[in-house]
């Protein structure tokens, strides 16, 4: 058994009314939406987020028909903000599949992200819990905030690490901590465990957008997109930024400046992705992770040991050791 199987091992009936659900909520008559909808649907993601909700609800109570609606809702949106990044970044490829926009155009791709946004609310309705209503419609606004700071960065000539964090905290750590407090919130959670549960999640994600922004200083064919993305997109990530910041050379700083402008060649940013990896900017992000990977486990203490627990354990070990 791999280890995501092991991982989902206690959760395999609840995940599989999630996918009924999920794919029962994108069902529709209207035939071009249909057609994209089956296009959606045909993704192979991992389901890292519908795992992470399941697994708290069972940690802290059960898993209800308001979990399964919560669950789906936060995918919803999850989707509709990947339909409508490709189109921000006109990227061609989503997970290995061509995106929404490179198949049909941008007009399709938005107006299906908006019905995935309004499905998504529709979803949340469903729990019949006000507070995971909330914390769906507040991620919407985190995701789209994040999105905007991160595009007002690259016209900023500071390299911060304290920016970085703004950043992932209202991108990928608002995604994953909304996850576990709308888990908690459908498992009747106390307020302690509430925000026990909101932090897990956070620290969760920030585990995880380290991990992948890690990925870009490496050949594509071990990790699976190309190397230096982010960069050619005018992103500096925790890496490059503890290696600059980290330097007295001034053509570092320089070319740092170059390629958040956009102006960077090919050559450059090589040459960015090489010092990085000599000046222990690899190294530095990997401890950044794993201290975070030690603070979400810690939240972990008190609860005595299950086959749920140990499955947080793993799924954790998981997010800082994946390939991919």
């Amino acid at each position: 058994m791999d280890r995501l199987s092991q991982i989902k091992s206690p959760i395999n009936t609840d995940l599989e009314q999630f996918k009924e659900l999920f794919h029962t909520s994108l069902d529709n008559s209207n035939p071009l939406l249909k057609e994209v909808l089956s296009h959606i649907k045909q993704r192979k993601g991992k389901m890292m987020r519908p795992i992470l909700v399941l697994l708290i609800a069972r940690l802290l109570g059960k898993v209800t028909s308001s979990t399964l609606h919560a669950a789906v809702s936060l995918e919803l949106l999850h989707t509709a903000s990947l339909v409508h990044d490709d189109v921000v970044d006109e990227s061609s490829e989503r997970r290995g599949q061509a995106s929404v926009n490179a198949i049909y155009n941008n007009k399709v791709s938005i107006l299906v992200g908006d019905y995935l946004l309004a499905t998504c609310l529709y979803q949340a309705a469903f729990s019949n819990n006000n507070e995971i209503i909330k914390v769906v419609s507040q991620l919407g606004q985190d995701l789209s905030e994040g999105e905007l700071l991160q595009l007002s960065n690259v016209s900023n000539t500071e390299i911060s690490e304290s920016v970085y964090f703004d950043v992932i905290r209202k991108k990928t750590a608002a995604l994953f901590a909304a996850c576990t407090q709308t888990a908690a919130l459908s498992a009747d959670a106390t307020p302690e465990q509430l925000e026990m549960a909101r932090l897990f999640g956070e620290y969760t994600g920030i585990c995880f957008q380290i991990k992948d922004d890690i990925f870009d200083y490496f050949d594509d064919r071990e990790v699976g997109k190309p190397t230096g993305n982010d960069m050619r997109e005018g992103k500096l990530t925790l890496p490059a930024i503890h290696a600059i910041n980290h330097s007295d050379d001034f053509s570092v700083k320089e070319m740092a400046v170059k390629i958040k402008a956009g102006t960077a060649t090919v050559e450059e940013i090589t040459g960015m992705i090489n010092y990085t990896k000599k000046n222990m900017g690899i190294e530095y992000a990997t401890q950044v992770m794993m201290d975070y990977h030690s603070k979400a486990i810690s939240l972990l203490a008190d609860f005595p040991d299950s086959e749920i627990k140990r499955s947080l354990v793993d799924y954790l070990d998981y997010v800082v050791d994946r390939k991919k």
